[in-house]
């Protein structure tokens, strides 16, 4: 996850002005799960959980990664986890009318993004059958 999360990281901070970065502080919630949903987040500096199915699974979101990402296609979006900073930090925020303009600075962000999720999923994909496994006993 390295490569591409590094090169995302160096996205978010050209992203980043001082309209679209905010703070966020160690505990503080981002959003709650099933709160309306209308912009993606960066992790421009820090940590973030994102936890669901009443915290039984929860993804560390580290510098240099998005999250919030379903509010940027869907209208109507509601978000499916709760997001806590784990750390002081800074976030990018992005409007889903404010993307579209965003990626003519950075044409290159959105399969940043796309690289970065799938490795995340597959790693979610890989502890849940972790988990799995150790509930059979197999």
């Amino acid at each position: 996850m390295a490569s591409s999360s590094r090169i995302q990281r160096q996205s978010i901070r050209n992203l980043a002005n001082a309209r679209s970065l905010r703070p966020m502080q160690e505990g503080e919630v981002i959003f709650r799960a099933g709160e309306p949903g209308d912009c993606l987040y960066g992790v421009v500096d820090g940590r973030v959980k994102v936890a669901w199915d009443d915290g039984l699974l929860y993804e560390t979101i580290e510098a240099g990664s998005s999250f919030g990402v379903g509010a940027l296609v869907d209208g109507n979006h509601r978000r499916y986890g709760t997001a806590t900073a784990l750390s002081d930090g800074h976030l990018l925020v992005r409007h889903r009318e404010r993307f579209q303009p965003a990626l003519q600075e950075q044409p290159m962000f959105p399969m940043e993004m796309l690289q970065d999720l799938d490795e995340r999923y597959r790693g979610l994909k890989a502890r849940t059958h972790a988990l799995e496994v150790d509930a059979t006993g197999a």
